[in-house]
């Protein structure tokens, strides 16, 4: 079965260098999520304005379809995606079984910094805390590993590498 993963977590934190890393290393399709976004959305976040569930629905819509076809056409795909809330996360699971969430945390000092630092990117750190507030991290049941973003990418990249080869082994010995 081709691996489906979905790196998220609130802006900042490392989305998308930890997702190119993990296609590079495990051979995936990679997805960068915000690619996706509409053009009324970007809009609205380079304007400062929060979205809205509903702003955010045709958006997950359309990352959930590409999950789907992965599946389907048993290719592997290391996506980035800020999933912050469980019903998103439910939207991109629906039809897909096995997606795995790489949940990447920082502290709010950290990533607001970090947020500061970047430039070329449509989100306005003024929009961090508005993240951070509707945050509901990845409960037991929903498939996810959980990596501090003070580590370096490369040794997040390797523990999820790892814990992907020890689930496959065990799932190879049913």
């Amino acid at each position: 079965m081709a691996c489906l993963l979905v790196v998220m977590g609130v802006s900042s934190c490392g989305k998308s260098t930890v997702a190119a890393a993990l296609a590079r290393c495990l051979q995936l399709q990679y997805v960068e999520g915000d690619e996706l976004h509409s053009a009324a959305n970007i809009a609205r976040m380079r304007s400062g304005v929060a979205l809205t569930d509903a702003d955010r629905r045709d958006w997950l819509d359309a990352l959930a379809g590409h999950l789907q076809r992965a599946q389907r056409q048993q290719m592997g795909v290391a996506m980035a995606c800020s999933a912050l809330k469980r019903s998103y996360r439910d939207i991109l699971r629906r039809g897909v079984s096995e997606l795995l969430f790489v949940h990447l945390r920082g502290s709010p000092a950290l990533l607001a910094q970090r947020s500061a630092q970047r430039a070329g990117h449509y989100m306005p750190a003024s929009l961090l805390q508005s993240q951070f507030e509707i945050l509901e991290a990845p409960q037991a049941d929903e498939r996810a590993l959980e990596f501090e973003v003070e580590q370096p990418p490369e040794t997040i990249v390797q523990a999820v590498v790892a814990e992907i080869a020890r689930r496959s082994a065990i799932a190879s010995a049913i």
